[in-house]
């Protein structure tokens, strides 16, 4: 039986676990059906134009989080140490809560990367610059500051992949903690 849903912002929640678990590609209508409880009719009145539209709606909420604990408050930084220390905080705490899934790395997996391919490199920018200009701010020259910047966001991505494969979150605590720690090292 599908189940009742309130608003459009419930069924993006339940769409992401569903994106989380199977990408874009395996996450086809019935299986969105049946793993989220909500029927047809329901989804194509909230997303009229089908599983991209969701997919989108699902990156759009991550995104405005992420802009709102992460990217905003590095953009704003006064004090570089604790901007670096709030955003390891927070990245943290929603990947482990998350599955360890980042979902904007997920939907490049299939075959419908070009579809989100403009949102997905936007989210990836959007974080590198910001936690470029923190850096620039904490005394780094600026290709020093985009190099480790560029860096960082790659090895949490990659953290999160080995987090996963070896099913520990102390995998990923301990990356982030590093990251953290080499951000805020010295310049070379």
């Amino acid at each position: 039986m599908a189940r009742t849903v309130l608003d459009r912002s419930d069924a993006v929640l339940a769409l992401a676990g569903v994106f989380r678990k199977r990408g874009f590609e395996g996450g086809s209508l019935s299986v969105i059906q049946q793993e989220t409880g909500i029927g047809r009719g329901s989804l194509y009145h909230f997303f009229p134009e089908g599983k991209t539209d969701m997919a989108r709606a699902v990156l759009d909420q991550v995104n405005d989080w992420f802009e709102e604990k992460i990217f905003a408050p590095l953009r704003t930084a006064t004090d570089p140490r604790q901007a670096i220390a709030d955003m390891s905080r927070e990245v943290a705490g929603y990947f482990l809560s998350h599955e360890r899934v980042c979902l904007f790395a997920a939907i490049t997996l299939g075959e419908e990367q070009e579809t989100f391919a403009k949102s997905v490199k936007a989210y990836f920018t959007d974080w590198v610059d910001a936690l470029t200009g923190v850096l620039k701010i904490a005394g780094h020259s600026p290709q020093d500051a985009a190099d480790r910047a560029l860096d960082a966001v790659a090895v949490i991505q990659g953290g999160l992949i080995l987090a996963r494969a070896y099913g520990d979150d102390a995998t990923f605590l301990g990356i982030v903690d590093r990251t953290e720690k080499q951000l805020l090292a010295p310049t070379r």
